[in-house]
C-alpha cells in the first residue's frame, strides 16, 4: 500500500510503499486484546500487601480460659474476627505477569499498525528533526497538522525533537525498538518517520 509522506511544515515529500504484511492486515481485536492484557499485567507493580495473623503485633497469651465462659473458644487476639486482628487470605506482593510468545507479540504489533492504517490514523513523516529544541515551534507545527493525541516513532529519536515534545501534552515520542501495541492504540494518531517505518519493517520481518 502507498501513503503520502509529509514534512513538519505540512508540505508533501513524495510517497512511500508500506509493507502489506505489517500495514495491510485485517485487524483482529482478540489478538490486540491479548497483547494489551499481557503488557498491562507485566507493568502492574504487584506490591499490594496486608498484615496476616502471623504479622500482627499482639500478645500471644491466651485471651481467656477455654471453658466456662459461655462464649466461643479463642486463643489469640490476632484472629481476623477481632478488631486489629490479621486479615485472612489478604493480598500479598506478587508478580501479575504471564507468558506470551515472541511470535504472538510481534503479530500483535503488526495488527496494531494495520489497525491504524485501516482507520486512516497513520501519518508518515519525512523526518522528526528540528534545528532547536523549541517547544513553541513544535507546538505550532503540531497544531497546523491537527495533531492532538499522537505517538511519534522514529528509528533513533532526535534529541531536540524529544526535548521540544516532552513539554507538549498529547505528543509522545518513542524509538523504533520501543514501539508497542498499548502505546500505539492509546493515541488517536500514529506518526512514523521514514526511518521509523524502515526500523519497524526490519524488526518485524
Amino acid at each position: 500500500m502507498k501513503l503520502d509522506v509529509i514534512k513538519l511544515d505540512g508540505g508533501k515529500a513524495g510517497e512511500i510503499e508500506l509493507d502489506e504484511a505489517l500495514f495491510g492486515l485485517e485487524p483482529r481485536a482478540d489478538i490486540l486484546h491479548r497483547v494489551v492484557r499481557w503488557q498491562r499485567a507485566k507493568a502492574q507493580a504487584g506490591t499490594h500487601s496486608v498484615l496476616g495473623k502471623s504479622d500482627v503485633s499482639y500478645s500471644t497469651k491466651k485471651i481467656y480460659r477455654q471453658k466456662g465462659t459461655g462464649g466461643a473458644r479463642h486463643g489469640s487476639r490476632k484472629a481476623p474476627i477481632f478488631r486489629k486482628g490479621g486479615v485472612y487470605k489478604g493480598p500479598t506482593p506478587r508478580s501479575h505477569a504471564h507468558d506470551l510468545t515472541k511470535k504472538f507479540r510481534a503479530l500483535g504489533l503488526r495488527h496494531a499498525l494495520s489497525a491504524k492504517a485501516k482507520a486512516g490514523e497513520l501519518v508518515v513523516l519525512e523526518s522528526a528533526e528540528i534545528a532547536e529544541a523549541k517547544t513553541a515551534m513544535l507546538a505550532k507545527a503540531a497544531a497546523n497538522l491537527g495533531w492532538k493525541r499522537v505517538l511519534v516513532i522514529d528509528a533513533d529519536v532526535n534529541e531536540n525533537f524529544a526535548k521540544a515534545a516532552r513539554n507538549i501534552e498529547g505528543i509522545d515520542v518513542l524509538p523504533g525498538i520501543g514501539a508497542n501495541v498499548y502505546d500505539i492504540l492509546k493515541r488517536d494518531t500514529l506518526v512514523l518517520t521514514k526511518a521509523g517505518v524502515a526500523a519497524l519493517e526490519a524488526r518485524l520481518k
